[in-house]
């Protein structure tokens, strides 16, 4: 057998596969692309029918050499980029530039980088997928398009350093419009009444579900009030008992947008942070003797299928841990979305035996939370469903329902491994007392609530990446840069975990929805992404699909040049004066948040912190205002302003109020219940308050 050349994407990769094939293959990185789109020009000849133009990179010239002079001591040549568009279109590149035959099978992909899996794929190549290559392209062009004609107008119209985008310009649109939802919103008072019920040895609370047999809805005090009195010495009877057995199944696999979301809502992850993780998961971690394995598939994918030799050995495992009553009577299918790409695998652990504490000792702590939440999802959707049994309780007097349920897990199933993260609003389950139909129970208290309908939540990194998977916006590989670029942009900030748009992002929003409508429209951008999967499949020919799209995209930039004039974006002067000139201070934005800064720039380059005060004394001083500050990594925490002087700091927001158990200082902190009062000592065991209008009697 002759020489045999692997070309991939990464040295660390490069490393982890050079140890699974003999003496006879030499591995090699290609460091992504050799060859792209130059960053000078357009690069598309749109009077030659969309003809494009790629050169060789700046700097990989020495690549390029090295590539070449291997390929020509070797007797075949294998390219292994990544298994999706981009690396297909990687390995074509690399085809053109190396002067490989198009007809030859060249092409290698694995799903996971183990032995068996890279040993079985150097085995089968196949010939490039032109189709693959042809919707990467198509890709590559619409958004060059967008990026080289759209944004220089926004830097002409607006300022500089603007940019536009397929996916972003629609994604700062949703964050808008959820933040005109938020502002058009109006309230609606509303009122719910607890009952504290009583056997004489135990309690229970119940909550009002019907009035004379229809729903509860009480809209003010005075109604409230006037339930109140009518209750006012009742007696309570359990009315029914209901036991009703329920089946809760496990959740899919990982695909990309599910395990950005979990590791973001269980680990505080970003999706970037998330992606970095798992490259260095998938591309291989050396575990000592055990050598460097790839310990999980890759990474990038919309689709749930399992392999069936993964779900075989998930099997096994699954018995021999914790025992044949915990594996299904049916392996376990789950549905894909429509787009998904099938011949993906979902996200899943390469070798289901190693467990994430055997191999903890070789795993950053990062590795190991990410590696941990991956295994325990994979093993879980492979086990048997939990068996529930749901107790509700029915108490009533005259015409007033009281309803109480609770949940006892019988056989706990798939949750032995992992259990899904439990909804933000989500109600705690309460332990019932035995009770028996026609049993009287005793009103220890009433206890009526005030709330008001609460609009739509902010988005936070979890829900966007949800509701652009929903939406069809993008696909796996655009979430976590989508996200970095609209917040690198300054199109919107992050504050306590939600997105904020800011003045600059509306704007701009504005502006494309009256001149490039079709661009910022979340329909028009979902069926361009239809589109791009439709040439992958050979259903649409890429130039019809660029075409169709640019010829009422330059009709349209013609018509916004004449019509948008010069927009002047006005700083919002402040009545901090600057120390050095004179003059008041301008509030803008930067990389962490808003600032101050002198407008007699460049004459006066004076610029500080924006001191966003909360109306609370410092605690520690009393002198000083607590004000809202930003970390280094853009983390917002809460210090005093005479800082040094005073070296008081907080995560949590400082309330104004001392425990009146320990005196130390009380803050706000967001929970999975709502948003609670609690105690600063960790050593205090005060009962956290939740923070709302609710009032007692």
């Amino acid at each position: 057998m002759g020489k045999t050349l692997v070309i991939v994407e990464s040295p660390s990769k490069a490393k982890t596969i050079e140890k699974f094939l003999g003496k006879n293959y030499e591995v090699l990185a290609s460091l992504g692309h050799v060859r792209d789109l130059p960053k000078s020009q357009f690069g598309i000849d749109v009077e030659n029918d969309f003809e494009v133009k790629y050169i060789t990179i700046r700097g990989k010239g020495d690549k390029i050499k090295e590539l070449k002079k291997a390929a020509s001591k070797a007797d075949r040549v294998l390219l292994a980029s990544d298994p999706d568009r981009e690396g297909e279109a990687i390995a074509w590149t690399l085809m053109e530039t190396l002067k490989i035959n198009p007809e030859e099978k060249c092409r290698i992909e694995f799903n996971e980088i183990t032995k068996e899996a890279v040993k079985t794929a150097v085995k089968h190549p196949r010939q490039l997928a032109y189709n693959r290559v042809y919707s990467q392209q198509a890709r590559r062009v619409l958004d060059r398009f967008i990026g080289y004609q759209l944004s220089p107008l926004l830097w002409r119209k607006v300022k500089k350093g603007l940019s536009a985008g397929r996916v972003q310009s629609v994604t700062v649109r949703m964050i808008c419009e959820r933040e005109e939802e938020i502002n058009s919103f109006i309230p609606e008072e509303y009122w719910t009444l607890d009952n504290v019920l009583s056997t004489g040895s135990s309690k229970m609370t119940a909550k009002l579900s019907k009035i004379s047999g229809k729903k509860a809805e009480i809209g003010s005090e005075a109604e409230m009030q006037a339930i109140l009195d009518d209750l006012k010495g009742a007696s309570y009877e359990v009315a029914d008992l209901k036991v009703q057995k329920k089946t809760k199944n496990p959740a899919a696999p990982f695909i990309t947008s599910s395990m950005q979301q979990d590791a973001y809502r269980k680990m505080n992850f970003t999706a970037k942070k998330t992606m970095r993780v798992a490259q260095q998961l998938y591309e291989g971690i050396s575990l000592g003797k055990g050598g460097t394995v790839g310990l999980i598939t890759y990474m990038r994918t919309d689709s749930t299928r399992i392999a069936d030799v993964a779900k075989a050995d998930a099997a096994a495992f699954i018995k021999e841990r914790y025992g044949e009553q915990y594996l299904p009577k049916e392996q376990k299918a789950y549905k894909n979305k429509n787009n998904a790409q099938n011949a993906h695998e979902a996200i899943r652990p390469t070798y289901v035996d190693k467990t994430p504490e055997s191999i903890k000792e070789y795993l950053s702590n990062e590795q190991y939370k990410l590696y941990k939440l991956i295994w325990e999802r994979f093993v879980a959707s492979q086990m048997a469903s939990a068996q529930l049994e749901q107790t509700t309780i029915l108490t009533r007097s005259g015409k007033y329902d009281f309803t109480t349920s609770g949940t006892i897990v019988t056989f706990k199933g798939y949750m032995e491994v992992y259990e899904e993260s439990k909804e933000e609003d989500g109600e705690e389950n309460q332990k019932l007392v035995p009770v028996e139909i026609g049993q009287s129970l005793k009103s220890e208290k009433l206890i009526p609530k005030q709330h008001f309908t609460q609009p739509p939540a902010r988005y936070t990194e979890a829900t966007l990446i949800k509701a652009l998977e929903e939406k069809g916006i993008g696909r796996p590989s655009t979430y976590a840069p989508t996200v970095e670029t609209v917040l690198a942009r300054n199109y919107v900030v992050r504050e306590a975990k939600q997105f904020y748009p800011t003045e600059l992002g509306i704007l701009v929003v504005d502006l494309l929805k009256e001149h490039f409508p079709d661009i910022i429209d979340v329909n028009f951008t979902a069926g361009m992404e239809d589109k791009l999967d439709g040439i992958e499949e050979g259903e649409y020919e890429w130039k019809a699909v660029v075409r169709d799209f640019y010829e009422p995209f330059s009709r349209e930039l013609a018509a916004a040049e004449e019509k948008i004039g010069q927009i002047k974006i006005e700083d919002e002067v402040s009545d901090e004066i600057c120390e050095k000139c004179g003059r008041n201070m301008v509030i803008k934005m930067g990389r962490f948040g808003k600032f101050l800064a002198c407008p007699g720039f460049p004459e006066c380059s004076n610029a500080k912190p924006l001191l966003e005060k909360i109306d609370v004394t410092c605690p520690v001083c009393g002198k000083g205002d607590v004000v809202l500050r930003r970390s280094k990594k853009g983390r917002t925490f809460y210090g005093c302003s005479d800082y040094p002087e005073c070296s008081f700091v907080s995560w949590d927001r400082p309330t104004g109020q001392r425990c009146p158990k320990c005196d130390s200082i009380m803050v706000e902190r967001n929970t999975k219940k709502g948003k609670l009062v609690i105690c600063s000592n960790k050593e205090c065991n005060f009962e956290p308050v939740e923070q709302s209008d609710n009032q007692e009697s």
